[in-house]
């Protein structure tokens, strides 16, 4: 091992203790390079129209793949999990409505955030002068793929990041550095034969194993999508109002799943307490309260009445073939 190998993997192991005070769970490092294999799905997926109207999905195709063009001189991407996994369900009621359990507490993006800026605070500190640009889903860049790429774990059928030890239920943010590191090798695919996350999607958005049709997704209908919900899929939600977590619920490596240690992403007793007909009755009052710094907020009001709505079989919603 060289002066300069031995330097990189110090300074590695160095982020990744301080990755681990800070509360993320998981830390992994990959060399800042041209996704290569990634070019032609990315491209396949664009083209086959699977981003509905996430057009943004389309955008900085070159930077998507390429960290290098979002900051010049990048030569290490620094991975971070950090685990939602809740310790108490919305409800247990199957009539009760849902929501994606990543929108329980306050929105990843201010916590991985922070998180993430105290960790180039601390590199800065003990390594010196590193230029350095921290990532919640707030560029283009493939945050699953440099996860994976890290070791941190493998891409499912479903197209979550899957880890062996806690399952898919993660918030995934990145450091992409200017500085030499240790690079950790990616891991073994361990879906195998399995295809629950297939089997159970209701609206058959995973279109083959590892591709998922964003424009077919739960989640895609309830978030991003911005006009009336397609009356094709009427029926088909369970209740879901907010996201989606099905194929997660019903993979086999989520009975790993351990409860997040993280206090902003509990719970709050207000939205633990409500019932269907708090749904049904809610104000915006009510809402800009209880989801005021929560990723819920995205939808507006107007949005989460029209998914409930829908839900219930309300949506008076007409496609151009009726």
């Amino acid at each position: 091992m060289t002066q300069t190998d031995k330097i990189a993997q110090e300074r590695a192991i160095l982020i990744k203790e301080k990755a681990a005070a800070l509360g993320f769970d998981f830390c992994g490092i990959s060399n800042a390079q041209f996704l290569e294999a990634e070019a032609p799905r990315l491209e396949k997926w664009l083209n086959k129209n699977q981003h509905g109207q996430m057009a943004w999905m389309a955008n900085h195709f070159d930077k998507r793949l390429d960290p290098r063009k979002l900051m010049e001189g990048a030569q290490s991407v620094v991975s971070v999990l950090l685990n939602y996994y809740p310790e108490q369900r919305l409800s247990e009621d199957s009539e009760a409505y849902k929501l994606s359990k990543y929108a329980y507490g306050t929105d990843y993006h201010f916590v991985l955030k922070d998180k993430l800026k105290s960790l180039l605070t601390f590199i800065h500190t003990e390594i010196g002068e590193v230029q350095g640009r921290a990532f919640v889903d707030s560029a283009p860049v493939m945050d699953k793929v440099w996860a994976a790429r890290s070791g941190l774990g493998w891409i499912g059928k479903h197209s979550n990041l899957l880890n062996r030890q806690m399952g898919s239920f993660f918030f995934i943010g990145e450091l992409i550095l200017d500085l030499e590191l240790a690079a950790d090798g990616p891991m073994t695919d361990y879906c195998g034969t399995c295809t629950r996350c297939i089997d159970a999607c209701p609206t058959d958005a995973i279109v083959e194993p590892y591709v998922v049709d964003g424009s077919k997704c739960i989640s895609y209908f309830t978030i991003e999508l911005k006009e009336a919900i397609p009356k094709e899929v009427q029926g088909k939600f369970e209740n879901w109002i907010f996201g989606c977590d099905i194929c997660q619920d019903v993979c086999p490596w989520n009975r790993f799943s351990q409860p997040h240690t993280t206090p902003e992403f509990a719970l709050s007793p207000a939205l633990a307490a409500f019932t269907n007909k708090d749904w049904e009755e809610i104000t915006e009052d009510v809402f800009k309260e209880i989801f005021r710094r929560s990723p819920v907020k995205r939808t507006k009001l107007e949005g989460l009445k029209r998914n409930l709505r829908f839900v219930q079989g309300n949506s008076g919603i007409e496609t151009e073939n009726d």
